[in-house]
């Protein structure tokens, strides 16, 4: 029993003490949120008066973190709250950027597909990058590379929509960028997709270069929208078809749905000038998320799409083409810079006010308990070590910020943490008081105690589940926080509190009953 509880005890203060080192050695520490770091909060609400449904929603956020990431934003917070999209992106101090950044339009396009091209990864030098049938060129910092569209090669003929991954065409050229004479001016960083390659805002009035969602590097040019995802049904789905994944979809009837893609699929079937490869780009905004060739001019009810897909790309697709038929239409509704000053003081504040009330609280409890209240200043520290590991792990692996509502939880979590050394040590004095030997009350003490403190702990980790899964924002972070100190408590009270309790009651200094604020009595004298 005794090696037991020694290697409890050993065990649990290298496992928090050795976090801890660790974290400090590599410099791993929690990321804050916005309200403590500083940065810009953009809010979008879906347009009044339009429809929209959940999955428009919830495909608008996904798109909206892809573009968030490709930033480099480190921990950025996207909510929803009903209509209201709320996007809080740490550290970012360029607002036109931040506002440039989340403006998705959430409609899908139908797009001529006019070429393919597989593009090399930019290096490290200062370039230009010039895009055919753009017009334009964007500074991004690699080598000027000239993409010249070609046609790409046709799927497979079958009588259903096939999607393909087009082949690699004319080969970019490379030419050396030129210097000119006259200012220098730094324009504001470009954002940029995982290649490097500049983030497009769709424009489907004009042929552009956009890449092909799931190929690496693989751009596609694109001519003006023929027509949009409203011509699907809210029908599409996932399902296996000829031996494979593929999606389904019913077309609208009449002059938005049928008649639309009819003349859409007769350009590509027949290869005109418009739509030379034969296959269709589906595009949200500015991404190519399949590219079926056209293999019937004429359709009279529904499309089937099929191809190399997985089955999470298929439900992918489908999403995209149920989203296309009532897309959201965000508006922006306010941009709110948070000055890193502010964040500063914030924190500082934080950090004054839950010391001095952690302070006062051991003073507290080592007036009252003597002895048993070093074990709580000690069990504060293995605690406090644990919780800031385990924070700062999962801000490094799992994007977790901490916020301003996340200390707060901390701080309340502290209180039900010294609750259950209170119960515990309460428990111990009344078996003490009974009569009892200390090493026999220890044991029985904590017994009893255990179930009380289980049973509360479970009281507050349910409030906090509550808290995180019916709310949004600040008040899931604070239940989250809430609940993870919580159960660190647990972890806490019987790896280190329990031992180390039942090891000093053991021994013979622990027997004099004073060292626990117990004054003698000629009873417990006597017995």
């Amino acid at each position: 029993m005794r090696r037991k509880l020694i290697l409890s005890l050993v065990g649990i203060m290298v496992i928090a003490y050795g976090s801890i080192a660790a974290m400090l050695a590599t410099n791993t520490q929690p990321a804050l949120g916005l309200d403590l770091q500083g940065g810009i909060s953009v809010t979008q609400r879906a347009k009044p008066g339009t429809s929209f449904s959940d999955e428009s929603m919830d495909l608008a956020i996904e798109k909206l973190r892809e573009r968030v990431d490709s930033l480099g934003v480190a921990e950025p917070e996207i909510l929803r709250q009903g209509d209201t999209i709320v996007v809080n992106l740490p550290g970012v101090k360029n607002q036109r950027q931040a506002e440039e950044l989340v403006q998705i339009t959430g409609q899908v396009y139908l797009r001529p597909v006019l070429g393919c091209q597989e593009l090399a990864a930019p290096d490290d030098s200062s370039t230009t990058t010039t895009v055919d049938g753009t017009g334009s060129s964007t500074t991004l910092g690699a080598t000027t590379t000239t993409l010249a569209g070609g046609p790409a090669r046709p799927a497979s003929p079958n009588n259903s929509t096939t999607t393909t991954t087009p082949a690699t065409t004319t080969p970019a050229t490379t030419t050396p960028a030129t210097t000119t004479g006259g200012p220098t001016t730094t324009a504001a960083p470009v954002p940029v997709d995982e290649h490097g390659f500049p983030l497009q805002q769709s424009d489907p009035t004009i042929a552009q270069f956009l890449p092909l969602k799931g190929d690496a590097a693989v751009y596609c040019q694109v001519g003006p929208a023929q027509g949009t995802g409203e011509v699907f049904s809210d029908s599409a789905s996932a399902r296996v078809l000829s031996g494979g994944w593929g999606v389904t979809v019913d077309l609208r009837e009449g002059s938005l749905g049928l008649d639309v893609w009819n003349s859409i699929a007769a350009q590509c079937f027949n290869k005109t000038e418009a739509c030379p490869t034969g296959q269709l780009g589906i595009e949200l905004d500015g991404t190519i998320q399949s590219a079926p060739a056209m293999n019937q001019a004429n359709f009279t009810s529904g499309v089937e799409i099929t191809g190399d897909f997985t089955e999470g790309d298929a439900r992918n697709l489908a999403r995209v083409l149920n989203s296309g038929a009532i897309p959201v239409q965000l508006q922006l509704e306010s941009v709110e810079n948070v000055s890193p000053t502010l964040g500063k003081d914030s924190l500082r504040a934080a950090w004054i006010s839950g010391l001095v009330g952690v302070a006062l609280v051991l003073l507290f409890m080592m007036l009252y308990y003597r002895l048993l209240g070093v074990i709580v200043a000690v069990g504060v520290t293995v605690s406090g070590s644990l919780l800031w590991s385990t924070i700062s792990i999962l801000s490094k692996t799992q994007g977790l910020a901490l916020s301003l509502s996340g200390i707060a939880g901390i701080i309340v979590a502290v209180g039900v943490t010294i609750d259950s050394y209170v119960v515990f040590f309460e428990r111990l004095k009344d078996e003490v008081r009974s009569g009892k030997t200390l090493r026999n009350s220890a044991q029985r003490g904590f017994t009893g105690a255990w179930r009380t403190i289980v049973i509360a702990d479970l009281v507050s980790l349910i409030g906090a589940f509550v808290l995180w899964y019916l709310t949004v924002g600040a008040v899931r972070g604070f239940a989250f926080f809430l609940a993870l100190s919580t159960l660190l408590d647990l972890f806490v009270s019987y790896f280190f509190t329990r031992p180390v309790v039942l090891l000093l009651a053991r021994t013979k200094w622990m027997e004099r009953r004073k060292v626990m604020g117990i004054a003698v009595t000629q009873q417990a004298v006597a017995s």
